[in-house]
């Protein structure tokens, strides 16, 4: 993913890269939806799960560094920290050395069954693991390349469970789990894509496609090659979860040329050629396998991208399609010793200002070189786990009212059918709450959950009063619903 870190060194690799994330994701407006009538109805089912968890993990958590980035060349001011560090004193030798980082990657406490038990207690309903991130390194048993956790020349290799794709889906699907699996279409350890005869000097392929198209050809059919394995050798795939969203098709289409000329007229744009994989055909041949998978070709606008996925950000408004947004439970995607975790609070509230817009929320988790989660994130998970086991049924299944909000401290959500609203307060009210965007009839009834004590409530100048008793305020944490039915 292209992503912010609270590591000060990395920081001009990382506006780098959110860049293009930016200005793809800043424009909306742009939905193609699939015309498959089966997969409509599987993204509405998935818009039913509302809670999910990400997962960055692979070679670079060893030195505690953001995930890829730091091998792109695209603004050598990155490589200060690291000379700094001692870890080398130029880039060659850095690209050396974080290759080398397969040949120490042993995490001998990986217990994916732990995770996805402490997911399932946090209310997350779906996964997506990062299979393979930019830097090419397989968290799976692929058959074409060697840059990967089952080689020989990875420690890992010799434990049973080494093909850890594999063992965290089938764990996450045990728990009813919807599988998801990250792929980064660029691969920057690939001689298709970077060509170790020319030198490197951004995120995109370092040759003319145009002059050299059997290279180019070789690429697509490794990257088909390789998702074609995800699809056919791991059980059910529900996602495909595609980053990179520089490798597209250039296209005529006006939002599409319009994001491709804000990027390479960037600083960090250097290479504007079509990078073009066939998305259409692969779409068919994985589907051909799968037939319910959703595909998610993110920041590329087109009928490959199921749903979009806002980065780091909550849209202000909510969106009218099918979304979700991906954002950090630290400060970092990957895995940063002694990271600072977002409080319960906040999570939660973010959880229900972006369900009551109609989005889903994916949080992510970066497990460390041994395999195991911080301390702070099983203990994040159980307190959210706590708050939804008592409000989840104003999360679940939900969909939006016809205003999101009132202030700045009262959500809205209803049922699907519209006979049930939820009413979110981010605070437990001193004295009553006055509300003019929802209407209460003769026979509505209220009460707060996790309670089955009936709450009063009257119209008064076409407005409506709920009087909350203070014991109220026991039966959860951080955020209260209250329910109105009839």
């Amino acid at each position: 993913m292209i992503f912010f870190s609270r590591i000060k060194w990395l920081l001009p690799v990382l506006l780098a890269g959110s860049f293009f994330a930016v200005n793809a994701q800043t424009d909306h407006n742009k939905y193609y939806p699939d015309p498959d009538t089966a997969i409509q109805h599987r993204l509405e089912e998935w818009q039913d799960l509302k809670f999910g968890l990400l997962m960055h993990w692979g070679t670079y958590s060893q030195w505690g560094i953001v995930e890829s980035w730091s091998i792109c060349p695209e603004d050598l001011s990155w490589a200060t920290g690291a000379r700094k560090a001692g870890v080398a004193d130029n880039y060659n030798d850095y690209l050396k050395a974080y290759q080398g980082l397969q040949t120490t990657f042993n995490p001998s406490k990986f217990n994916p069954e732990k995770w996805a038990a402490a997911a399932k207690e946090a209310g997350m309903k779906y996964m997506v693991f990062t299979t393979k991130h930019h830097d090419g390194f397989c968290m799976f048993d692929s058959r074409y390349t060697d840059y990967k956790i089952t080689s020989t020349k990875t420690p890992f290799a010799s434990n049973a469970r080494s093909n850890v794709a594999k063992e965290i889906f089938s764990a996450f699907r045990k728990e009813n789990f919807w599988v998801g699996a990250y792929f980064s279409k660029p691969d920057w350890n690939s001689d298709f894509y970077w060509w170790k005869k020319f030198p490197m000097s951004d995120r995109n392929a370092n040759y003319s496609i145009k002059k050299y198209p059997e290279q180019w050809k070789k690429f697509t059919d490794y990257t088909h090659n390789q998702i074609g394995e995800l699809v056919s050798d791991y059980g059910r795939i529900d996602i495909l979860w595609l980053d990179g969203g520089w490798v597209r098709k250039k296209t005529d289409d006006k939002v599409n040329a319009q994001l491709l000329e804000e990027y390479e007229g960037s600083r960090f744009g250097r290479n504007p050629q079509s990078q073009d994989i066939d998305m259409p055909r692969l779409v068919k041949e994985v589907r051909a396998r799968q037939p319910k998978l959703l595909v998610v070709d993110r920041d590329v606008p087109g009928e490959q991208q199921n749903y979009l996925t806002p980065e780091q950000e909550i849209p202000k408004e909510g969106l009218p399609y099918p979304w979700e947004t991906c954002m950090t439970m630290a400060s970092s995607w990957s895995y940063v010793p002694n990271d600072t975790y977002k409080p319960c609070k906040e999570i939660i509230e973010k959880l229900v200002d972006i369900v009551s817009k109609g989005g889903n929320y994916l949080l992510n988790i970066g497990p460390g070189p041994d395999g195991e989660l911080d301390p702070n994130a099983y203990t994040r998970l159980k307190e959210i786990g706590a708050w939804i086991k008592v409000n989840g049924e104003a999360i679940y299944g939900s969909r939006m009212y016809k205003v999101f909000k009132e202030g700045d401290s009262v959500r809205y959500t209803q049922s699907k059918d519209g006979k049930t609203k939820y009413i979110f307060l981010f605070g437990f009210p001193k004295d009553k709450i006055t509300l003019s965007e929802i209407t209460f009839g003769k026979k509505t009834v209220l009460h707060m959950l996790g309670s089955k004590q009936a709450v009063k409530w009257s119209t008064v100048n076409n407005k409506m009063e709920i009087i909350l008793p203070a014991n109220l305020k026991s039966v959860t944490d951080y955020v209260w619903v209250i329910k109105a039915e009839g």
